[in-house]
């Protein structure tokens, strides 16, 4: 019988979902249950006595025909409603009801739910309706904030990456701020100065993992409240499609039930003037409420154009935070990480290659990892640094700075006669130094390496001593003819490459 009751059902979901919009189907009948098919009597089960009176008030119409097309002209349709979640030790309490042709009457006084019937909507929800809804608005609607309490958030989808957590965002100087008032903010959502929190910075920083993982801290230490991830592209799209089958109520009501709403790629939303005009109705009555919102965007509000003043002035209520190209001690600490989640060992020197050689953006940093992953899988060969040059020489265009190291490095040795490992040694020889001291000038002038890397590429040496043996190098030139000479010779070696 359940599993009869639940084909009849399935096949009613397909009338409904080619009648309605996308977000109508997924906000209202995606959570509907199916308990019961007796004598033609599908009994369906919703999470709330205001889930019930909506559905009645708004999709009675394609119920009906769903009900008809699949149990034919004797079918008939019941509600069974959740009135008491339960626990442990007691089951849910349900309270049936018939369906109708109209909008249904206040709920039984025996139904927790009885007082969601009663109230008016507020007049700041009715103004996010009347914002992009033009059409004339039903005669009664529920107050979505005092929906929000019957809805069990267990059914509603907050679209996250549940592998996006704080757990495994790596902290470095480059995003230390963004990811301690992230952090905050996941623990105390819309009750800090950080509401509005907008996070902002380039390509591949890590935008998404850090708003998705408050997002996930929420939902782990907040099972009462509905967080939702949403890009500004999807939002947009689902705006269009709401003005399209004329149900942008149902989309502002749902965006009225959500506790936390994270926005990704903001800046999506420039030129797009109705759909910023529904987002700032949205943005006023959350932040109003306490709830909370955050927020991505490839650059501060200060910067974005496109958007209505009145909506970069409210971004600019909480806080602005930004996320930089991770240096080179947060790269590596990266990349062993994810060796770490994938299982995978690589040696230290692949590690060190990895983390100088991609300096752009994770990423592309985890996208080398992955390309290394599936040729040591494939070939049946442990990863080792030749490997890892074969993998960058395909991925990163920017390759050339890596090669014109070692290449300069070479070079220098070979001219002034000392192995290329003394480069890099303790030695203070002074045909090692000249020769270190000159290979760190080029090394400099040539690639696009930071003063930092350079040294690293050199023993292990901290900036300062690049910033020394470049200077030592210039005044040489300056001062000394045959020192002079030397380096125009050894610049026509490195001429082209």
């Amino acid at each position: 019988m359940l599993k009869d009751c639940r084909t009849v059902w399935v096949n009613c979901l397909r009338v409904i979902k080619a009648n309605i919009g996308e977000q109508s189907f997924k906000t209202w009948f995606q959570p509907i249950v199916p308990v019961q098919l007796h004598n033609n009597v599908l009994i369906i089960q919703v999470p709330s006595q205001f889930f019930y009176e909506w559905l009645e008030e708004h999709y009675v119409d394609v119920l009906k025909k769903a009900i008809y097309q699949e149990l034919g002209p004797e079918g008939r349709l019941e509600y069974s409603i959740v009135v008491d979640q339960g626990n442990a030790q007691t089951k849910p309490r349900t309270l049936n009801l018939p369906t109708s042709h109209k909008a249904a009457g206040p709920a039984p006084e025996t139904t927790p739910a009885a007082a969601l019937a009663s109230g008016p909507m507020s007049s700041s929800a009715r103004n996010v309706a009347a914002a992009a809804a033009q059409p004339a608005q039903p005669a009664t609607l529920r107050n979505p904030f005092e929906a929000s309490k019957a809805i069990d958030r267990n059914y509603l989808n907050s679209q996250l990456n549940h592998s996006y957590t704080f757990e495994n965002y790596i902290e470095g100087d480059c995003n230390r701020l963004s990811r301690s008032a992230g952090l905050a903010v996941a623990n105390k959502p819309g009750t800090t100065s950080f509401n509005p929190l907008m996070i902002y910075g380039g390509v591949g920083l890590g935008k998404t993992h850090l708003v998705q993982a408050i997002g996930n801290h929420i939902k782990a230490t907040n099972t009462d409240k509905f967080v939702l991830y949403v890009s500004a592209e999807k939002f947009t799209n689902q705006f269009i499609e709401s003005l399209r089958s004329n149900a942008v109520q149902d989309f502002a009501n749902f965006y009225l039930l959500v506790d936390i709403l994270i926005l990704d790629d903001v800046q999506f939303l420039s030129g797009k003037d109705k759909t910023q005009e529904m987002f700032f109705h949205i943005f006023n009555h959350l932040h109003q409420a306490g709830k909370q919102i955050v927020m991505t965007s490839d650059r501060p509000p200060r910067d974005l154009v496109g958007l209505e003043d009145r909506l970069l002035s409210r971004f600019k209520w909480g806080l602005t935070a930004d996320l930089q190209s991770p240096d080179f001690e947060t790269r590596m600490a990266i990349i062993q990480n994810k060796m770490q989640q994938d299982g995978i060992d690589i040696p230290p020197q692949v590690v060190e290659y990895l983390a100088h050689s991609v300096n752009t953006n994770v990423r592309e940093l985890e996208g080398v990892l992955i390309s290394l992953v599936a040729q040591s899988s494939l070939n049946r060969r442990e990863i080792d640094l030749e490997m890892a040059k074969q993998a960058l020489r395909h991925i990163i265009e920017e390759v050339e700075a890596e090669v014109n190291l070692d290449f300069i490095q070479k070079t220098c040795a070979e001219y002034f006669s000392v192995p290329v490992e003394l480069l890099k040694a303790k030695t203070r020889k002074k045909e090692v130094v000249t020769a270190r001291q000159v290979a760190m000038y080029f090394a400099k002038e040539h690639t696009s390496h930071s003063l930092k890397s350079i040294g690293h590429h050199f023993g292990g040496r901290d900036h300062s001593t690049v910033i020394h043996s470049v200077q030592t190098v210039s005044d040489l030139i300056d001062s000394d003819k045959s020192f002079r000479t030397t380096i125009q010779e050894l610049r026509k070696k490195f001429a082209g490459k």
